[in-house]
């Protein structure tokens, strides 16, 4: 049967691509081949030196197929599929073209080779055409041969494909996957498809779900893809990630801010969010601002004694876990909110000085004389300090020994301090330098008021 020509009406474009490039395009197309018609895997080989073939088993390229026109099958598919624009295989053509090397296509429906000649009734316009022999051919699926492609080429095309690389997933998603992060850093493949180097990310994706943007952006964007083309993609990826490894090099991100360079995806703050979320969901920690870390060193210290693990976040941070508890989300533990939980673990049993045995009443009755050796006693003009005992201070722990409770205007000492004159001597005047000051443990002042009592005892105990 006579050979037609079919007009490409391509002359010289994509300058930059490489013969790599379009090997990519040729890929493409027989992985959504094989995608689509459920048949067997794609298959490269080399049939001789710089001479190979990439053959898939499908339904078979047609000349219809050399047309510039959206695939409307690839653009139902849900997922899966990597070329949906018609472009690729034009594209690739010119670049074989253009690089020296012999292309031959045989399938069912016919072979297909190129040649450069004159567009049709316009002489001196010389364009690429597809020769076309519609003898059919006795195959499944369609083979490209390729003359003139070296190994190092090949190899260069397959490897941006993620079906050729040794790349662990970690993750599937409805949005696509979370892939274990190269030695060398991040990758973002899309539908299977290298799209970018990401020397900075935590892990390496492959978004198979793309939204009509991300399309747009691909028609023609298909080497170094920007990362807005992908980065909603992504974070929706890590929101619905749940593997154990994926939400452990989250947290070891967050607790490792500070010690060493933050990976890009913790510069997303919803990621930051997810990222802290998930912490406080496998330990016990408090999320403080670093203002709030040098306002309240009382409340953290009593959060470190309580075996909390403090964790610093920004100001923006706490607001998106602000938002999300408000919203009906996890509500994590920040600052205010262990202070509640500190102030409701309080529970006094109050015991009266008259229910108190010998011994215990003889140290109690001291509380005067005690208070009187830094300037508290009765006889100052404010009137001594209100002492009481209880059986029991926090519910949540027994380690409390002493508060100053301002609530009540009063210090609440546990009763078990009273077996020794010391132990209750030295929890008095812990608790008075805090009524008496209204500072917390831990500032500056607090630490001056001590050690002025210190100074008062050691001065009346000389004198004595």
């Amino acid at each position: 049967m006579a050979t037609r020509l079919f007009d490409l009406n391509i002359e010289e474009v994509l300058e930059a691509w490489e013969v790599s490039h379009a090997i990519r395009e040729v890929i493409s197309n027989a992985l959504d081949e094989h995608q689509l018609s459920g048949t067997k895997d794609i298959s490269i080989e080399s049939v001789g030196p710089d001479h190979w073939s990439i053959r898939d088993f499908g339904r078979g390229l047609q000349i219809e197929h050399f047309t510039l026109n959206e695939n409307q099958e690839k653009l139902a598919a849900d997922s899966g599929v990597i070329g949906k624009f018609g472009v690729g295989l034009k594209d690739a053509l010119a670049t074989f073209h253009r690089r020296g090397v012999d292309v031959i296509i045989r399938s069912r429906h016919g072979s297909f080779s190129l040649q450069e000649t004159e567009k049709h009734s316009f002489s001196g316009i010389t364009t690429l055409h597809v020769a076309y022999d519609s003898t059919p051919n006795d195959m499944d699926g369609t083979e490209f041969e390729l003359s003139g492609v070296t190994t190092e080429q090949m190899d260069e095309a397959k490897s941006l494909f993620l079906a050729f690389n040794d790349e662990k997933v970690l993750d599937a998603t409805r949005y696509g996957e979370v892939l274990r992060r190269r030695k060398d850093g991040g990758r973002v493949y899309i539908s299977g498809v290298f799209a970018s180097e990401e020397p900075n990310f935590l892990f390496s994706y492959n978004v198979t779900n793309l939204t009509d943007a991300m399309k747009k952006r691909l028609n023609r964007e298909r080497m170094n893809v920007g990362r807005t083309t992908y980065a909603d993609r992504i974070k929706q990826i890590l929101k619905e990630a749940e593997a154990d490894e994926v939400i452990e090099e989250l947290i070891d991100e967050i607790l490792g801010r500070g010690r060493k360079q933050v990976r890009d995806e913790m510069q997303w703050i919803e990621i930051s969010q997810l990222s802290l979320t998930r912490l406080y969901e496998r330990d016990k920690v408090i999320f403080v601002t670093e203002d709030e870390l040098h306002s309240h060193p009382d409340v953290i210290d009593h959060a470190r004694r309580d075996r909390l693990k403090v964790v610093i976040v920004t100001r923006p941070e706490k607001k998106k876990l602000q938002e999300q508890a408000e919203g009906g989300g996890v509500a994590v533990r920040l600052l205010e909110d262990y202070v509640a939980e500190f102030n409701e673990s309080f529970e006094y049993s109050f015991v009266e000085p008259d229910d108190l045995s010998a011994e215990e009443r003889a140290v109690f009755d001291r509380t005067d004389e005690i208070l009187s050796l830094v300037g508290e006693g009765a006889e100052h003009e404010e009137g001594a300090l209100d002492v009481r005992l209880s059986e029991t201070l926090r519910l949540t722990r027994d380690d409390t020994e002493g508060v100053w409770d301002p609530e009540i205007q009063a210090i609440v000492i546990k009763r078990d301090r009273l077996a020794s004159l010391t132990d209750y001597a030295s929890t008095l005047l812990h608790e008075a330098a805090h009524a008496t000051t209204g500072t917390h443990d831990a500032t500056r002042e607090f630490e001056n008021v001590l050690t002025g009592y210190l100074g008062d005892t050691a001065s009346t105990a000389l004198d004595r």
